[in-house]
């Protein structure tokens, strides 16, 4: 049961802390978003891809994975990469983002897919999805969007992930073709992860405070 809830649990606490932080972004929750994609590349490397691998031809595995990196990219065409914390909603904002929803709300629903009672990837999904909806959560928050369009965005948002894990745990889809998701899943997870990590911030310094837990990421995702 928690491979279905723990999604779930992981936007309701998002919006809590969206609304603790006074809906500013504060540093704890840059350093929450780190841990979160160093946590989640570590443990789709340690747990998915030997999976995938060894089910899957190699080569078509590679392209699989390709075709969830360019998948990806194309949905942050219209998210504006809302799935590793860059929100740009507008406080005048008045027209429902129904693109960064559309696209939000397929990154989800993909990402519940490789999610099974005998692996740890829901944990994964659960660490990056607090800190993305808190983002969301904040820049929702201050927005001119109704209660009801505001609660409805994350309440589908947070049901979508388990929506795909049921899909990928009920149907009938067949191995191959289920893996083969996995392996796009596994690209999406990869520019997501990469882009948290690695994108330029701060002037390309170091920051000790994001390099503890990006070591704190990786070492929990091995030992789980």
């Amino acid at each position: 049961m928690n491979k279905f809830l723990f999604p779930i649990y992981a936007v309701i606490f998002g919006v809590i802390i969206a609304k603790l932080s006074k809906n500013k972004k504060t540093w704890n929750t840059k350093l929450l978003l780190s841990f979160s994609g160093a946590f989640l590349l570590a443990l789709t490397l340690f747990e998915l891809l030997p999976e995938v691998y060894s089910h899957l031809d190699t080569k078509l595995t590679g392209l699989f994975i390709m075709c969830g990196i360019l998948l990806q990219i194309v949905l942050e065409l219209f998210s504006k990469g809302a799935e590793h914390g860059h929100v740009h909603i507008h406080k005048n904002e008045n027209a429902f983002p129904w693109m960064l929803f559309i696209s939000l709300c397929i990154h989800s629903f993909l990402e519940g897919f490789p999610i099974h009672q005998h692996n740890d990837m829901v944990y994964g999904v659960l660490v990056h999805k607090v800190p993305i909806a808190a983002l969301i959560s904040m820049f929702l928050f201050q927005s001119k969007f109704s209660q009801i369009q505001i609660y409805s965005f994350l309440t589908i948002f947070a049901i979508m992930t388990p929506l795909g894990t049921y899909i990928s745990n009920t149907a009938n889809l067949g191995a191959h073709f289920a893996h083969s998701i996995n392996a796009i899943v596994i690209g999406i997870f990869f520019h997501i992860s990469t882009t948290i990590l690695f994108e330029s911030g701060e002037g390309h310094k170091f920051n000790l405070s994001k390099f503890i837990s990006i070591i704190l990421g990786v070492g929990i995702a091995y030992f789980i």
